[in-house]
């Protein structure tokens, strides 16, 4: 990986953006690669806008790299103001945002936010509420949820893109 690059994704996670759980989400997606054992979840919460369903918001958890993390950052606010349908749409390279064109070994990273984001961002997922905390004194970490699944939640592990 380029210097400049470090760079912008060191930048990027000095001043992260949108980390945590969203409480009163309309949509969550979550996403795993188990050769490499990244996860990363992704909540959105819509508002209407000018006679449109726009996504408000969006937060994320994840296990991953730095880059993952980043991307993640980025593409929560790239992605405000958009309809899912506009979301959607998005490249996985756009995802990167100011991170510009990643490495082919950190391309994977792009498509773990994707893959999130359409698993919280499909129709039937949208009509959903976001399933509730598991306990009021505060909300499940993103290792729970993953090692007790939730009714609601779709877990999508995406294929090694070395294969």
């Amino acid at each position: 990986m380029n210097d400049d690059l470090q760079k912008r994704i060191q930048a990027a996670l000095a001043n992260p953006q949108n980390l945590g759980e969203l409480a009163g989400a309309d949509a969550v997606g979550t996403v795993g690669n188990a050769d490499c054992g990244e996860m990363l979840r992704l909540w959105v919460k819509f508002k209407e806008q000018n006679g449109k369903r726009v996504i408000d918001r969006a937060t994320f958890q994840s296990f991953g790299c730095e880059t993952a993390i980043a991307v993640a950052s980025l593409a929560t606010e790239l992605i405000r103001g958009k309809t899912a349908e506009e979301a959607l749409a998005l490249k996985t390279e756009e995802l990167a945002g100011e991170l510009g064109p990643l490495p082919p070994m950190k391309i994977h990273c792009a498509q773990l936010v994707e893959g999130a984001l359409r698993s919280a961002l499909e129709p039937a997922a949208v009509a959903k509420p976001a399933p509730a905390p598991i306990a009021p004194t505060g909300a499940p970490t993103l290792l729970d949820s993953f090692s007790q699944p939730k009714q609601g939640v779709k877990l999508t592990f995406l294929d090694d893109p070395k294969n």
